[in-house]
């Protein structure tokens, strides 16, 4: 505690008049109860003469108030104890409060940050550093940190929402260290890491608080943490949209647009900047064709990547998208075509949700595309930009109509699948048993999506080998190969929403080509019309002239699928 008077500032020594004024400023304009200033200043048991005690400390504050020009009647007696007058020129608590409370009603979220940053530059040092009272330290030092922290944290959301994430880590890094328990800090640390492209360090943050919260507390870390976990794991795009703007009244001319009608325009979707895939490998010569194909000055501008689930197909296109946005100065958009649990957008819907046209070049980008139907309604409003589709079909219509290139994938090469548990788990320890990441990734059949689920067990056990996690989800890979947090980072949920998706007669065709060996001829096992219809729906790759090929993995899922049914139907009570 201090008092400034012009340039002069003095500090207060700890004494028994600080700590009354303390306590006094603590409250003001209120009523402070003597019975509560006497317990401030004593702490313990008041001694018989403490009351007199309190009028003469109040004696002597007036006195160093009247030295340094503040009225004698600051300082004002009333039935039951005392009260302080202070506003927002004579107590920095008042002003940050004040500041604070105009931060809520601001016009928008610059003029918030403006006001809550100019009210946090208001706290130097620890409060009540020079005040001996212990119970003023027990009480009121923790609710004052507290109001702060409050702040602090509101002021990195808005400097992330702003896209300021380089220039609030430092703030971040401190209050996530000094503050280890509230997990708030730690989620917008790890997010500011990951938005501006430090994965790795991202969710070593992560395992860090995980540890300090199990070994210290007992406890795992909440479901903010965990979600965002799972988010990096997914290589989700963690960009905040814009705020919406607040609903304004109802003026002159609104009224007439209500009495004359007009259709509702598609909302606009705001473009963001497009993060990396965190540890993408591979798919260098994909990469680069699609790019070109893109940017291109003229010609068809579509792209289409098809493939079976889980290939890789969206990190694909995200990547690439990053790699060539630059290129589009009006923007780049994206529009999931299917919901978190398979279900297709309708086409009037997906219609409404393309954004409108702009200044500039824009790259569209329609991810999980049922098929061709969902699809070609959508390329006329889009016939301005470039269009990445991402779909397990191959959208043959779409591109004999509108031209442009299909990339189908393949699994990720050996290399490439090392690469890939290398940037998620950490170069060092993949590094130390590579034998054992080579047969992991073979267990995974060179997925990315099993790779980033074997990942993801590996980072929430720091004690786990490698080669102990390949030989544990080698004993039954479909089954193991998921993280029960979330479905879509699952091989049961992602292949068995796409095998429910398909008609009976498919369906059985697939479980029956799933029990022959890698080295027979598959035409020989169904008709030509089965097979190119499952070549269509991602699940069977090549066909003629050359044999149809069923992927490794997809065999191994199909083994277990009629496996596990199986034992569920004798299981299951006639």
């Amino acid at each position: 505690m201090s008092i400034a008077h012009g340039p002069e500032t003095v500090v207060l020594k700890p004494s028994k008049p600080t700590s009354l004024l303390a306590a006094l400023l603590l409250h003001p304009g209120t009523v402070v109860s003597t019975a509560y200033l006497l317990r401030a200043v004593w702490d313990e048991e008041p001694p018989a003469t403490a009351r007199a005690a309190l009028q003469t400390c109040v004696l002597r504050l007036r006195r160093l108030f009247a030295k340094y020009g503040i009225s004698a009647t600051t300082i004002e007696a009333v039935p039951g104890g005392y009260r302080m007058h202070n506003d927002t020129e004579t107590l920095d608590l008042v002003l940050f409060r004040t500041l604070t409370a105009q931060a809520g009603t601001a016009a928008g979220p610059g003029e918030e940050l403006y006001r809550l940053r100019e009210a946090l530059s208001l706290w130097q040092g620890q409060p009540l550093a020079n005040v001996a009272s212990r119970m003023l330290h027990q009480d009121a030092v923790p609710a004052l940190e507290q109001e702060r922290l409050r702040v602090l944290e509101r002021v990195c959301d808005l400097e992330l929402a702003a896209g300021n994430c380089h220039q609030v880590l430092v703030d971040l890094y401190e209050s996530a260290r000094r503050h280890p328990v509230r997990e708030r800090f730690t989620e917008q640390l790890i997010e500011a890491l990951y938005r501006t492209g430090r994965q790795a360090e991202a969710l070593a943050e992560y395992r860090t608080v995980r540890d300090r919260l199990r070994d210290e507390l007992g406890i795992d870390p909440g479901p903010g943490l965990r979600r965002l976990e799972l988010a990096i794991l997914r290589a989700e795009d963690l960009t905040p949209a814009p705020p919406e703007p607040a609903p304004r009244a109802l003026t002159a001319r609104a009224a007439t647009a209500v009495e004359a009608p007009a259709l509702p325009a598609a909302p606009a979707r705001p473009a963001r900047a497009v993060l990396p895939v965190p540890a993408f490998a591979g798919r260098e010569g994909d990469r680069r064709a699609m790019a070109a194909r893109l940017t291109a000055a003229d010609g068809p501008r579509l792209v289409v990547v098809s493939g079976a689930p889980g290939i890789g197909k969206s990190a694909l296109a995200r990547q690439t998208a990053h790699e060539v946005q630059d290129s589009f100065p009006g923007g780049v958009f994206t529009l999931q075509l299917a919901g978190p649990d398979g279900t297709a957008v309708g086409v009037e819907e997906a219609a409404g949700l393309l954004p409108e046209p702009g200044a500039g070049r824009r790259l569209i980008v329609l991810d999980g595309a049922a098929g061709a139907w969902q699809v070609l309604p959508l390329l006329p409003a889009a016939e301005d930009a470039s269009v990445l589709v991402t779909s397990r079909r191959g959208l043959a219509a779409v591109v004999a109509t509108h031209g442009g290139a299909v990339h189908r994938l393949d699994v990720l090469r050996s290399a490439e699948a090392y690469a890939l548990l290398a940037g998620l788990v950490g170069t060092e320890r993949i590094a130390a048993e590579p034998a054992a990441a080579r047969e992991l990734a073979s267990v995974c059949g060179h997925f990315p999506l099993a790779l980033r689920i074997a990942a993801g067990r590996l980072l929430t056990r720091p004690g786990l080998s490698v080669a102990d996690c390949a030989a544990w989800l080698a004993e039954d890979p479909p089954a193991r190969l998921a993280l029960a947090e979330e479905a879509r980072l699952s091989v049961p949920d992602v292949l068995g929403q796409a095998l429910d998706a398909l008609p009976e007669e498919l369906r059985a065709a697939f479980l029956r080509l799933g029990a022959h060996a890698a080295d027979e001829d598959l035409s020989a096992q169904e008709s030509e019309s089965i097979l190119e219809q499952l070549v269509e729906s991602g699940l069977l790759e090549d066909g003629p002239p050359g044999p149809y090929r069923l992927h490794d993995f997809l065999r191994i899922y199909a083994r277990w699928h009629v496996r596990t049914h199986a034992t569920a139907a004798v299981a299951a009570p006639h």
